[in-house]
């Protein structure tokens, strides 16, 4: 059978793909395209049965969107990509080394001699807890993620690295500042001990989801809690993972403090929500036995 590609960009015929089958697949047609022009690599690829349609998956044959000899198919170039490991390895390892930096406080942002002035107790546990946060997400990065997708648009570096890199150094300008006042050891310990509870968390979130999908598939599960008491979030939210990562930031900020801390946190959650309420929904269609009482990120609230 042979099917007609089309751009979503116009209406004229870019190939015809020839000696298809009903049992031909998604990433079948997507190497057929490629071995016709080699700029458009399997990754840089989406396919759709309309224009603005959703990307159809790899692993679907043809059949099953009832495609005939002479149907036609669109093809999006999605642009240059870049694998997800290298984008998430350097959007973390910016605010490692940016933090620790200005916790040197070097003379360019404060002047000369506000390296050899004190410390306080606060900005020492701040720095730790930004150091402890960046590395759990470069390990995570490393030896726990399994990504369903292994691109995504190099665009999104320069996007994700600009958010990451320069909320970390509004954050670290302040409180690393010679001029920073501390709250008191009461409010600055509970804090601590909040982050510390968020983190092992989303540490344990990650892990669980890690899990659901066995290496070098792209199979989906309806998450539930484990065995790990941290898990049990997933009774009442569908991303427990984002639910730990505001609560990291909201601990973090009242440890500090520190009106930026707050924005950075505020802004994470509304990207947090964005995704959340996606992954809530997309569940919800994926899996008719969803469970009901799931909010998306905020229990019983969002």
């Amino acid at each position: 059978m042979e099917i007609e590609v089309l751009s979503t960009s116009g209406s004229k015929p870019l190939f015809t793909l020839t000696g298809l089958a009903p049992s031909t697949t998604i990433k079948e047609i997507k190497d057929q395209i490629y071995r016709k022009k080699k700029a458009l690599y399997p990754e840089r690829q989406s396919i759709r049965l309309e224009v603005k349609g959703s990307s159809l998956k790899d692993s679907e044959p043809i059949s099953s969107f009832g495609l005939k000899s002479g149907a036609k198919i669109f093809l999006k170039d999605l642009g240059p990509q870049i694998g997800w490991k290298t984008v998430f390895l350097a959007e973390y390892a910016g605010p490692l080394f940016v933090y620790l930096w200005f916790y040197t406080r070097p003379w360019y942002f404060y002047g000369e001699g506000a390296a050899s002035q004190p410390i306080s107790q606060c900005t020492k546990i701040a720095a730790l807890c930004w150091s402890v946060h960046y590395a759990k997400r470069l390990f995570e990065t490393v030896f726990v993620h399994r990504f369903s997708h292994s691109t995504m648009p190099m665009f999104n570096l320069f996007k994700n690295c600009s958010y990451y890199w320069l909320f970390t150094a509004y954050v670290a300008y302040h409180v690393n500042h010679p001029l920073f006042t501390p709250p008191s050891d009461t409010q600055m310990y509970v804090s601590l001990g909040l982050f510390g509870v968020s983190q092992l968390g989303n540490l344990s979130i990650h892990v669980a989801l890690r899990n659901l999908r066995p290496p070098g598939t792209t199979v989906r599960k309806i998450p539930m809690p484990t065995s790990n008491p941290f898990t049990g979030l997933f009774n009442l939210v569908s991303c427990p993972n984002y639910t730990y990562e505001f609560g990291s930031w909201a601990s973090f900020t009242a440890m500090t403090q520190c009106l930026p801390a707050g924005l950075f946190a505020l802004a994470g959650l509304y990207q947090m929500t964005v995704w959340a309420i996606g992954k809530h929904k997309l569940y919800k269609k994926e899996f008719s036995n969803y469970p009901k009482g799931r909010k998306a990120i905020l229990p019983l609230l969002i």
